[in-house]
């Protein structure tokens, strides 16, 4: 029997991640053994540099790597892709003799999603809530995607004007926008898009008001985990074409894989395979 192949999710509140399921499953139906480890800094008792070491150390093939890490992992990667080296973040790294390599799979994973669900439809003008992680790798999908104009919402002024100004950097084309305020965010736009932690297991509640969302056109919620948080449900309501965060999850999985393994993968088995054994 082949050696299993050791990978690992390194984030905090992780306990419900699906990604190791994914991943184990999709060995087994490659005939790629995998060992997949949730990875949370504290309850090893290691800070996360610490624990990245160990893993690069210890056999592992690669890891992902989520809330609240990925720009602390970009720090200690190389990184090829233009647009991943500007957004500033990794949720993939691969352990190789020539160092750590840095990927995106989010914004990989985003673009193949909405794609997915929307075709060539153009975004159009966005508000996304929230400007971490997740919400850079979005960003820069949406560049990519064609969108108008993007109006990011963020308490954390400071956090979103540097991602506005990575932005504009690469698109200096695309308006983008920053503000506090959810009303002023919302305002003409089509697109609705949370890229918070509001509405998952354990942060209920929405980013959008309901009565505030009846005039965009779509909605995506970067959430999975409810797969239909009240956020995409109220959009749906009002009559948004939606778009869950589960596509999200799903093809930042099947990308992660692929490029652990170096081999591609049939998306229509493993999305049958995962409905079979939810």
């Amino acid at each position: 029997m082949s050696t299993a192949i050791r990978l690992g999710l390194i984030g905090d509140n992780i306990a419900a991640s699906q990604a190791p399921r994914l991943h184990e499953l999709a060995g087994a139906m490659t005939g790629r053994p995998v060992t997949y480890e949730r990875l949370v800094p504290r309850d090893v008792g290691l800070g996360f540099d610490e624990l990245f070491d160990h893993c690069a150390r210890s056999g592992f093939r690669g890891v992902n790597v989520t809330y609240p890490y990925k720009e602390r992992a970009f720090a200690r990667v190389t990184v090829d892709a233009p647009r991943v080296r500007a957004l500033g973040a990794v949720n993939t790294v691969l352990f190789g003799e020539d160092g750590p390599k840095g990927y995106n799979t989010d914004h990989s994973g985003f673009i193949a999603a909405y794609r997915g669900t929307f075709g060539d439809r153009l975004p159009g003008s966005v508000c996304m809530a929230g400007g971490g992680g997740v919400g850079k790798a979005v960003a820069f999908g949406l560049l990519e995607l064609g969108v108008a104009r993007l109006t990011i919402v963020e308490r954390d002024i400071a956090k979103a004007e540097a991602l506005a100004t990575a932005l504009r950097g690469d698109s200096p084309d695309v308006e983008i926008r920053v503000t506090g305020s959810i009303e002023e965010g919302i305002a003409g736009a089509q697109g609705l898009v949370n890229c918070t932690p509001v509405g998952m297991d354990g942060h209920d509640g929405t980013p959008f008001p309901a009565p505030l969302i009846g005039s965009a056109e779509w909605a995506f919620d970067a959430v999975y985990t409810p797969r239909e948080t009240r956020f995409l449900s109220d959009a749906a309501a009002k009559g948004l074409a939606v778009l869950s965060g589960y596509e999200l999850f799903f093809y930042q999985g099947l990308h992660a894989f692929e490029l652990f393994h170096g081999v591609p993968m049939d998306e229509a088995a493993l999305r049958a395979a995962l409905m079979e054994t939810a």
